[in-house]
């Protein structure tokens, strides 16, 4: 039956599940401004590298929005998906720290669409409270936090703090009501009752790509020649 959705507790959905729906989305994002109306899984597979099996079973959790021998309307399925993960309203997020990284979460594109959006950030800094980094985003002093989500409900809290104060800040964050965190600073947190948080440590990322780098005598490769040059870099 087309576009028949069910309706599961988001608790027994995994987080893969859930970054596949993503990726999903913005595979059909790109389909619908190519124009194409309908895919078919294989089609999907084929053009996004993705697995088709895997594809139609996460679909699977939430109904059937294909139809046999047809596939999935493009624009149908891309409506569905956003509403699945939540899309359908306005979600407000918050970056704690206003250093390098902050500010460069602040601009990310990803981050300031039709319906995600940061709207603040919070650091301690007197030389960084008070500034606007453009129109309508400004710098917080992290004491504010309280009285601003009073007037500006937050949904998310971006940790991009330094690793000493990590802790604190994400105790303020839950005290203050935000439950759902998503953590860049690369340190082991106790996570607060009622509050859900997702790492992201780019090092880790990073030291798993240098483990999978050629080591010199493997494979008659190496990273660097004798002669000094510069390293030599090989796909894996």
């Amino acid at each position: 039956m087309l576009n028949k959705e069910s309706h599961v507790k988001r608790d027994e959905i995994s987080n893969l599940t859930t970054r596949r729906l993503s990726i999903y989305l913005r595979c059909l994002q790109t389909l619908e401004a190519a124009g194409v109306e309908t895919v078919s899984s294989h089609e999907m597979a084929e053009q996004f590298h993705l697995n088709s099996a895997q594809f139609r079973k996460d679909l699977a959790y939430f109904g059937e929005f294909g139809v046999r021998g047809v596939g999935y309307r493009v624009p149908d399925l891309k409506h569905h998906l956003i509403r699945i993960l939540g899309l359908d309203r306005r979600i407000r997020m918050a970056i704690m720290g206003a250093g390098n990284l902050g500010t460069a979460l602040a601009g990310y594109g990803g981050f300031n669409t039709d319906n995600l959006k940061v709207t603040a950030l919070f650091d301690t800094d007197p030389d960084k409270v008070g500034r606007f980094l453009r129109p309508g985003l400004q710098i917080h002093h992290v004491s504010a936090l309280n009285p601003f989500i009073l007037g500006h409900p937050v949904h998310i809290a971006v940790l991009a703090v330094p690793t000493m104060v990590a802790q604190e800040v994400l105790e303020q964050v839950a005290a203050a009501g935000i439950r759902s965190v998503l953590n860049f600073v690369p340190v082991r947190l106790k996570v607060p009752a009622g509050v859900r948080l997702q790492s992201v440590d780019l090092k880790v990322q990073v030291e798993s790509l240098v483990f999978h780098l050629p080591r010199e005598g493997e494979d008659g490769q190496a990273l660097v020649d004798h002669k000094g040059k510069d390293p030599i870099l090989h796909t894996v």
